[in-house]
């Protein structure tokens, strides 16, 4: 099995911590159990300094830390595996074309595309192109360009035929191909005659496989799930499991295993609970206006607070393309784990706010030392085992996670939705030392 998140980023990047560091993303993947990540970031000149000094090459198109542990990974049936790199990027396109909707007149469109590709060369390359074409990439990790979707996909299929893009976020409203701000109705609008080399699109945080899976026209595409990381603990938030061994498989062979997205082996995506998402719901964050699509039609689109239009989130935006009720699930579909992250059940089951709390850290490192990692912990092992090895209180937060025993509180323009796993009334009676 292979697990795998193919979109992060680096501390070049805006909004992101310092600590992500090419040694800290390696040894962040052994801790949760991640097989294979993003470089993040490799248009940006100093961050693709550090990926030529400190990586080197697998011979599979993957590449390794020069300096890796002596004992790699202590989950079980995985020692001695040293995570994986492949070369990835995300950049930010930023450019006008018209569309079918307001009549097809151009407007601005922003669009987020993952970029992949083979080997060190061909990023060099890619990036003096870019450089050429009078595109800043030492500004920021995620770059933004003046081009087009298609003309990235141009770029990097004429560097490489081996070059992968993928839509980041697909949903999103401000930056993706589908966002109700910026984006388009279709990948053939987009991509135009292109479209044909685009075989997969990430969902994001905001949506997830049984929302887009309503879409008929996606159901050629492979739906990918990825963290999106800008800090070390929330890499493999988002995650995809293949069945394949990182020690035999290549940078091919994961391309084509996504693109055939055969349930046989791509096993599943590991995914947030979409309203966890930052904008599952529509609405306005500074008013505290947070709508359900039909509470969102109902005014308009307009915020009753400051009477401007609202952000349409993921959930509105699905159901404005989508040709197929809710629920529908087409034939061989790649199925999903909805998670919660350790820290976020363990800050829950200790009862305090804040999952980086010494509380928090404590129990966790605890977890990790004698649960091999936290992917382990939260798919494989039983409750009888965890119950040897943490609080029961953790040991049942983890069993309702599975269960899928949670309450929700919708994320809106912006904001983070909330997860819950224990009733107030639980909380309370835990705190009493009745629970």
């Amino acid at each position: 099995m292979l697990i795998a998140d193919l979109h992060i980023h680096s501390k070049y990047s805006r909004a992101c911590s310092g600590e992500l560091t090419l040694e800290n993303i390696d040894k962040w993947c052994r801790i949760k159990g991640i097989d294979l990540v993003s470089t993040g970031d490799f248009t940006h000149p100093a961050w693709f300094n550090d990926i030529e000094k400190k990586l080197v090459a697998d011979g599979a198109g993957f590449l390794i830390l020069k300096e890796a542990p002596t004992s790699p990974n202590p989950s079980s049936g995985r020692r001695g595996v040293n995570p994986r790199f492949i070369l990835g990027t995300e950049v930010s396109c930023i450019y006008r074309q018209g569309g079918h909707r307001k009549g097809g007149a151009s407007q601005t469109r922003r669009l987020h595309l993952c970029l992949y590709l083979p080997d060190l060369e061909s990023v060099r390359k890619f990036n003096e192109e870019l450089t050429k074409r009078g595109c800043n990439i030492r500004s920021d990790g995620r770059p933004i360009l003046g081009l087009s979707g298609k003309e990235i996909v141009k770029i990097i299929k004429a560097i490489s035929p081996r070059g992968q893009v993928i839509p980041a976020h697909a949903w999103t409203p401000w930056f993706s191909v589908f966002g109700s701000k910026s984006g388009f109705d279709s990948l053939e609008e987009c991509f135009e005659e292109l479209t044909s080399e685009i075989f997969a699109i990430e969902t994001g945080l905001s949506s997830d496989p049984a929302m887009n899976w309503r879409l008929s026209a996606l159901d050629k595409i492979a739906l990918v799930s990825n963290s999106d990381a800008h800090s070390l603990p929330n890499l493999g938030r988002e995650a995809n499991v293949f069945d394949l061994d990182i020690q035999k498989t290549d940078y091919d062979e994961l391309f084509k295993t996504i693109k055939e997205k055969n349930p046989q082996h791509f096993l599943k995506t590991i995914e947030f609970y979409p309203e966890e998402g930052m904008y599952h719901y529509d609405g306005h964050r500074a008013c505290g206006i947070n709508w359900k699509p039909k509470e969102t039609k109902k005014h308009k689109n307009i915020c009753s607070v400051c009477k401007k239009e609202v952000t349409v989130g993921v959930l509105n935006r699905v159901e404005e393309l989508a040709d197929r009720p809710e629920g529908y699930k087409p034939a061989g579909a790649v199925p999903y784990t909805s998670l919660v992250e350790l820290d976020k059940i363990i800050a829950e089951a200790v009862g305090v706010k804040s999952r980086k709390s010494l509380a928090v850290g404590r129990e966790y490192d605890k977890l990790i030392k004698n649960g091999g990692n936290e992917f382990n912990i939260l798919l494989n092992l039983d409750l009888a085992e965890l119950k040897k090895i943490t609080l029961l209180e953790i040991v049942e937060g983890i069993r309702r996670v599975r269960a899928g025993e949670v309450k929700l509180a919708a994320g809106f323009d912006g904001e983070y939705g909330k997860v819950s796993i224990f009733t107030p009334q639980e909380k309370k009676d835990r705190q009493k030392g009745l629970f």
